[in-house]
């Protein structure tokens, strides 16, 4: 069957105006600050609700803060 008259500009573009795109919801991690995806875990530390649940590989720079940081939170108990 073939529609017997055609719609309008205006009635087709109020039917599209609601397909959108939306902007990307973003959260912050709670240990490096980084954005993150809510409901995943974090990609540079590897920690979700603040337990590591991911190992990533860290280059020698990466790897001497990560100690230190640790080692701070050590003595801060």
């Amino acid at each position: 069957m073939k529609p017997k008259k055609q719609h309008t500009k205006s009635r087709s573009r109020k039917r599209r105006s609601v397909i959108k795109l939306k902007s990307p919801r973003v959260s912050v991690c709670s240990k490096c600050k980084h954005p993150v995806k809510p409901h995943t875990a974090c990609d540079f530390c590897g920690m979700y609700k603040d337990k590591e649940v991911l190992k990533i590989k860290l280059n020698k720079k990466e790897k001497k803060k990560r100690q230190e940081e640790e080692k701070e939170s050590k003595k801060k108990k």
